[in-house]
């Protein structure tokens, strides 16, 4: 029975510790989470998490493309 006291019905966080924010997407490279959504993580119900949480995946593309390299510096040249 005094296990019961340490189960909690919460959403776990998708926080992996890799906490750098992307300048364009505004987006945690890590979790994918915006700046709003870790800071209200604490306070947010189980039901505002699990939104966030099924928001997740489809924020994934947002962060793959290439923010730079040498396509990027000739398309500034040249515009």
């Amino acid at each position: 029975m005094a296990d019961d006291v340490w189960k909690r019905d919460e959403v776990e966080s998708p926080c992996v510790q890799i906490c750098v924010i992307h300048p364009e997407t505004r987006l945690c490279t890590g979790c994918l989470r915006t700046i709003d959504e870790i800071t209200a993580w604490s306070k947010m119900s189980p039901e505002a998490r699990r939104a966030v949480m099924a928001a997740l995946p489809e924020r994934a593309p947002q962060l793959r493309q290439r923010r730079g390299g040498r396509a990027r510096t000739r398309a500034r040249r040249e515009g």
